[in-house]
């Protein structure tokens, strides 16, 4: 019985010294990824298997699909610090109800794993204007030359590695051509963040073909992105279990299109549709200048949110006159040899009218002075451009030099 007694104790005594050994791997792990973001893991050589068959296997086991959501210490150190970060995932789980059904219907018109998605919370939580320190942009991070090579343009204007539907479109290309490259999900999400040629080096050298082969091989911020990509998987699915309340996001969850061809303000579309500019811009990310550039030849997009058809009437209304041809005074006299200096409204011909097309930095009060006008008859003459004579205009708009 004595004996029997030793060797309880014993047992206890390391059961208490395995507790305290993964309660202390967690909290260091904790403490490097709040001091440098860069230094996501610690070099250790194995995968850490002190949690191997506890509850955090078995609920990543029930929602396994397609892709491989394996379970180490590395997945479990990411669990703890996501699960502790219960306002920042609580919004993640609000903003998912307007991004992830974009990303579902691109991942499924591509054959790309539903559960992929949350591999945007990793990239940018979320951000389609989130920029990396090296320049990667949106909500998938794409670097400018890998988003050229996706299909992704990048002008003066409009930068469409911010837009959700077109950067969801060129990740899940990306994503399947990894796959078919390397035959492996794992091995796929992580050269999404190092390069293909990153992760074939890495597999030439080892003579195997798994992640978790090659993951000391590969640089330090992709050691620690696919086990963040799987605890990911797991803290939005089980949320509720670590007291994450989901919050409700100021997008709209319905949204509609509506189609311009030719360049127009989004504050002259917000103030069409009846919504805040600020609104207007998280729902359309991608134009640059806040200036959709729309022609006849190639018509832009504008996401706004559904509304009823007798609403959709009135906007069909306010888009077709935005839409509508510039008007402007005739006879109209375009001047393009003379300098600014040389050519006033004074000096028009009687019954003509100048047009000045702005720049950027044009201001009322500059262009009045430009050409020799007074700033009231240029208020009178151009209604429509409001009465802030400081307020930079847009580029591209028409100014009326002259009554006509």
């Amino acid at each position: 019985m004595k004996k029997l007694f030793t060797f309880i104790i014993c047992a206890l005594s390391l059961q208490i010294v395995k507790a305290d050994t993964i309660g202390r791997f967690a909290a260091s792990y904790a403490t490097i990824m709040q001091q440098d973001t860069n230094v996501l893991l610690p070099a250790v050589q194995t995968p850490v298997s002190i949690y191997q068959n506890n509850i955090y296997k078995r609920r990543l086991d029930s929602i396994q699909q397609e892709v491989p959501l394996d379970y180490n210490g590395y997945v479990q150190a990411y669990i703890d610090n996501y699960s502790r970060r219960r306002d920042e995932m609580g919004r993640m789980i609000g903003l998912s109800k307007y991004y992830f059904p974009i990303y579902e219907k691109a991942f499924h018109d591509a054959g790309i794993p539903d559960e992929i998605k949350y591999l945007s919370i990793v990239e940018s939580a979320l951000n389609p204007n989130a920029i990396s320190r090296v320049g990667a942009a949106g909500p998938w991070q794409f670097m400018s030359e890998t988003a050229k090579v996706y299909g992704l343009n990048m002008t003066e204007y409009v930068d469409e590695r911010r837009d959700p539907i077109q950067a969801s479109n060129a990740a899940a290309a990306y994503l399947k051509d990894a796959y078919l490259q390397f035959g492996d999900w794992l091995l796929a999400i992580a050269s999404y963040n190092c390069g293909k040629s990153n992760v074939l080096h890495a597999l030439e050298q080892t003579g195997t073909h798994d992640y978790w082969s090659i993951r000391e091989l590969l640089p330090a911020e992709t050691r620690g992105y696919v086990p963040a990509f799987i605890a990911i998987n797991y803290v939005m699915k089980y949320h509720k279990y670590h007291y994450i309340v989901p919050q409700t996001s100021d997008l709209a969850i319905a949204t509609d299109t509506v189609m311009v061809s030719k360049f127009v303000s989004l504050s002259r579309v917000s103030q069409a549709l009846g919504m805040t500019l600020k609104d207007l811009c998280v729902l359309n990310p991608s134009y640059r200048q806040q200036l959709v550039n729309g022609t006849p030849a190639v018509p832009r997009k504008i996401i706004i949110p559904q509304v009823n058809e007798e609403r959709r009437s009135i906007l069909d209304d306010a888009i077709a006159d935005l839409n509508a041809p510039i008007r402007t005074p005739k006879p109209i006299q375009y001047i393009a040899i003379a300098t600014p200096a040389e050519v006033t409204a004074t000096t028009a011909a009687p019954g003509s009218a100048l047009v000045h097309i702005t720049k950027k930095g044009d201001t009322l009060a500059a262009i009045a002075v430009k050409y020799n006008v007074k700033i009231g008859d240029l208020l009178q003459w151009n209604k429509s451009l409001g009465s802030n004579v400081t307020l930079p205009l847009l580029p591209g708009l028409t100014v009326n030099i002259g009554r006509g």
